[in-house]
């Protein structure tokens, strides 16, 4: 893999990146998705906690302070999904998304993969960098999509908490 960032550059700016689950900010992660995510919106909490609990989770951090997020659901053998990729608007601008997914992709847990896959409305030039390309045969996949419902947020809630 090509590598577009030296990690020094970030690490001397004291910026760091973590899979360690303990460092990570449930409460700004949810806030980021639930809040400012177009692809998250009304996602309950109880759900998030399993999503975290369930992925590979890449946490972005200045000195102790968590500034990004991304999942990957992987088996860690033939395919790799990323999802809720975000640095904080703050943040942006210098290079930190390009970090991390390089950071993702050359991580060592995640190496001789068959497959990686994405969705993003609007971060094709980010992707394209590292050799993500539209769906090459799209009739062959399929999908069940059930979106989160954002005026009923609490309802959702409430009937998990009960499930």
């Amino acid at each position: 893999m090509k590598v577009f960032i030296n990690d020094n550059s970030f690490l001397d700016k004291e910026f760091s990146i973590s899979t360690d689950k303990s460092k990570l900010n449930f409460d700004m992660i949810y806030g980021y998705l639930d809040q400012e995510s177009y692809w998250a919106k009304g996602i309950p909490a109880q759900k998030l906690k399993s999503a975290i609990d369930n992925a590979m989770c890449f946490g972005v951090y200045q000195h102790k302070t968590q500034i990004g997020f991304a999942r990957v659901i992987t088996d860690k053998a033939t395919f790799a999904y990323i999802a809720d990729v975000f640095i904080l608007p703050e943040f942006r601008g210098k290079g930190l998304s390009k970090w991390l997914i390089q950071t993702i992709l050359g991580h060592a847990d995640l190496q001789g993969l068959r497959r990686w896959s994405l969705a993003t409305a609007d971060a094709q030039g980010l992707y394209s960098q590292f050799g993500f390309t539209e769906i090459t045969r799209p009739e062959r996949w399929m999908e069940i999509f059930t979106p989160y419902q954002v005026l009923n947020k609490e309802e959702n809630e409430r009937k998990e908490a009960n499930f």
